[in-house]
């Protein structure tokens, strides 16, 4: 059975986390060295800047999803954000996503924050069916994106 807990209780998988993400997201890593982000992530999980619950069983490592105080350049003015939502293919299908993104609602909402973005290019259905609402659509790295909340 999945177990769920903070990445910086387990920085051991910290840069597994990281190169999983700039591989998924590479459109928008593309300015940046997989090194590099393995450091800024590492630090985000000590400074809360990338505050990642992940998902582990058998120790393995099956994906993550953070929160983030800001994850889209062109709108500083939102925050915080549900970013960094990746599972590995062999762990899909169990319903993880779902969980770990809970759990990061939950920690906002204990943090005292009311509202949590987030943007996409492929999973605006997904995220609509978990009670997110489309604020607009923009265009962002070559890809048509869309830019969600859901209140907390």
């Amino acid at each position: 059975m999945p177990q769920m807990d903070w990445l910086e209780n387990h920085m051991d998988k910290c840069d597994q986390m990281a190169e999983w993400l700039h591989q998924e997201f590479s459109y928008e890593f593309a300015q940046q060295s997989l090194a590099s982000w393995q450091q800024e992530f590492a630090a985000g999980q000590r400074d809360g800047h990338w505050k990642c619950l992940i998902a582990t069983e058998q120790d393995q490592l099956l994906g993550g999803v953070s929160l983030a105080s800001d994850d889209l350049p062109d709108r500083p003015e939102l925050g915080p954000w549900l970013a960094c939502v990746f599972i590995t293919p062999t762990a899909r299908r169990r319903g993880l996503a779902a969980q770990l993104i809970e759990g990061i609602c939950n920690h906002a909402r204990e943090a005292g924050f009311t509202t949590l973005y987030l943007h996409t290019h492929n999973q605006r259905d997904y995220y609509t069916g978990l009670g997110w609402e489309v604020l607009e659509r923009f265009e962002a790295w070559g890809k048509e994106q869309w830019l969600m909340s859901r209140q907390l």
